[in-house]
């Protein structure tokens, strides 16, 4: 919608445009966020929805040094609260903070401390609630050891979070599947209420559904998740009954839209696939007032079917608003009046065209950095955030800076959907190690690439974030041909491996092995026995392995949970042990067919 401006609302309008932020792109299509008009008396109620998700413990910025020795970071808590101090000074009274979950896995600093400095930072900044995500249940029992043994709480590390955090974890669609009821060790019902100018919020939060298939089975197997439309109406319309005004959902779940130019065109959204827009296909337009999504981590920020959503590409790095206008006497959002800012950038200084881009910055000549501004003030780093976590950021520094006494000779990258350097290099030193026939990585094990030079810790704990242990598991040759159908056969893309030869054929996301052969050319034995290593979250059954794994007689599978070491520490004692170079092997190991004809219902 365009506005109509008087001469004199249009210097106002200019002014207040020339304020905002250098660094923002809204959802709209228009440069940057204006700065809105504070509540009057009688005018509208101006409230701010602040959204982040999938953090994946990364509490600190990432910082490159560009060419002419300029320091430059992106993401971090403590510039996130920079960001946060405009908005609340922009709206004061205001402002709910939520995220839509994955609080914790994926970062040193996260895991050394089992996701405490996350809620740490996160209680700082007074979050006032978030969803639960499949990687909360990660870290399974209180220590060192990732997966429930015998005796062991499942869930002793999220439990601890949860009794840290000032602010409630909320999923209302977790239940215990013996008997149906909610786990009360959540402390809620997976609902929060609270009142900003008047105005009560409620807020539902909601977990996907792909849970058991994207965090540890072992951990979880005492729970049921229930679906998300029949939920988040029922939470909804409860925090109605108890005199919510407006309704916020926080999900672990998402969706996937390639533009941000116009929030009210979906052209670009893949409205056919995704929880989310699977979930507002089957509630009422209405239901809720906005949502704060996750889980898929892809660009959100749109009005779907009325609904403004936000959703960020994750990693501590962006953020997004929802500014919500409510009529001050019925309390209703003037749905009109609405706007969508997302994938705001997180940084303190930014290039002549307001952006923190460092893979561009990296390769710029000659940048020319300023200070970042944001709502027309200065983004100013929390001191006070970063010195509460310094004591972790000492720690993971020390461990990032290890050398591992090898050099990686050229770069070494992933490919999610298709055989990569990186996949080949991992899965051979995995079957090496382990004296094993054959190895296999889950496409999503892989969270970044290897650069040359001398291989760190932290460059090993950034490829292999997850606290996998090493598992093996001793398949027929006609039990290894259904896994591998099974393993290709679904959405989650190529899984890396050593020790065969395949053929896959792609019928779009989905695949189809065609042919299977060992290394060395030979034909599998259907009846012979193989030696297989992967990580312990496939031997569970993750990633839609379960059907097969789940059929196999006991004894054949060894979760590798008694072990001293895990699969990450495991590969680095390996590599300090040989003390060779890292170079990546000749590809072809897999092939792809991309002929849509090639596929057949078989197998599939």
């Amino acid at each position: 919608m365009k506005l109509r401006l008087t001469p004199l609302q249009g210097i106002v309008f200019a002014l207040a445009f020339g304020l905002a932020c250098r660094t923002a792109q809204t959802g709209s299509g228009s440069a940057l966020p204006s700065v809105p008009p504070s509540d009057s008396a009688s005018g509208p109620i101006h409230l701010t929805v602040v959204g982040t998700n999938d953090l994946h413990g990364h509490v600190f910025p990432q910082r490159i040094t560009l060419r002419d020795g300029t320091s430059v970071e992106l993401g971090g808590s403590a510039i996130f609260a920079g960001y946060l101090a405009n908005i609340r000074a922009n709206n004061p009274g205001g402002v709910v903070l939520v995220d839509g979950g994955d609080l914790f896995q994926g970062t040193l600093a996260s895991n050394l401390t089992e996701g405490s400095v996350v809620v740490d930072a996160y209680n700082y900044l007074q979050y006032n609630a978030a969803a639960i995500g499949n990687h909360e249940f990660d870290y399974g029992p209180v220590g060192p050891v990732s997966v429930a043994q015998p005796g062991m709480d499942p869930f002793g590390a999220l439990k601890a979070r949860i009794s840290q955090a000032k602010f409630p974890l909320l999923a209302v669609n977790i239940y215990d599947a013996a008997g149906g009821e909610r786990p009360a060790w959540l402390g809620n019902d997976g609902t929060t209420m609270l009142e900003l100018k008047g105005v009560k919020v409620g807020i539902v939060g909601l977990i996907t559904l792909d849970t058991p298939r994207t965090t540890n089975p072992i951990n979880i197997a005492s729970l049921r998740f229930g679906s998300l439309a029949p939920e988040a109406l029922s939470a909804a319309k409860m925090l109605r009954r108890r005199g919510a005004d407006i309704v916020i959902a926080v999900m672990h779940a998402g969706g996937k839209c390639t533009s941000r130019e116009n929030p009210r065109d979906l052209s670009s959204c893949s409205l056919k696939d995704g929880e989310l827009f699977e979930m507002l296909e089957e509630i009422p337009p209405g239901a809720l007032d906005a949502i704060v999504a996750g889980h898929t981590h892809q660009m959100i920020g749109h009005f779907i079917k009325g609904t403004p959503i936000i959703e960020t590409w994750g990693g501590g790095e962006t953020f997004g608003t929802i500014d919500l206008w409510l009529d001050p006497k019925q309390r209703t959002v003037i749905s009109q009046k609405t706007e969508i800012h997302t994938v705001i950038p997180i940084c303190s200084r930014v290039d002549e065209t307001g952006s923190c881009d460092l893979r561009k910055l990296r390769e710029a000549p000659d940048p020319h950095m300023t200070e970042a501004t944001f709502l027309g003030r200065p983004v100013v780093p929390d001191q006070k955030l970063a010195q509460l976590l310094e004591p972790a950021r000492e720690r993971v520094l020390a461990e990032e800076k290890r050398k591992l006494g090898v050099k990686v000779v050229q770069e070494l990258g992933r490919n999610r959907n298709g055989e990569s350097a990186l996949g080949d290099v991992l899965t051979d030193l995995m079957r090496e190690m382990e004296h094993a026939d054959v190895a296999l990585l889950n496409p999503g094990g892989l969270r970044a690439d290897l650069l040359p030079g001398d291989l760190t810790y932290g460059d090993l704990y950034a490829v292999l974030p997850f606290e996998n242990t090493v598992a093996t598991v001793t398949l027929t040759g006609e039990e290894l041909t259904r896994l591998l159908q099974a393993a290709y056969g679904g959405r989650r893309g190529v899984y890396q491996q050593s020790g065969l030869q395949l053929t896959v054929s792609r019928c779009g996301e989905s695949g189809q092995v065609k042919t299977l052969k060992l290394a060395d050319g030979k034909s599998l034995q259907l009846e012979r026995r193989y030696k297989v290593t992967m990580p312990d979250f496939l031997a569970s059954g993750g990633d839609g392995l379960a059907p097969v794994l789940s059929s196999l007689p006991p004894g054949r599978i060894d979760l590798g949970t008694s072990r001293e070491l895990g699969l990450r520490d495991s590969v680095a004692l390996f590599l300090q042990k040989q003390r060779r170079e890292i170079l990546p092997p000749k590809v072809g190991r897999v092939k792809i067919l991309e002929d849509a004809a090639q596929c057949t219902s078989s197998g599939s």
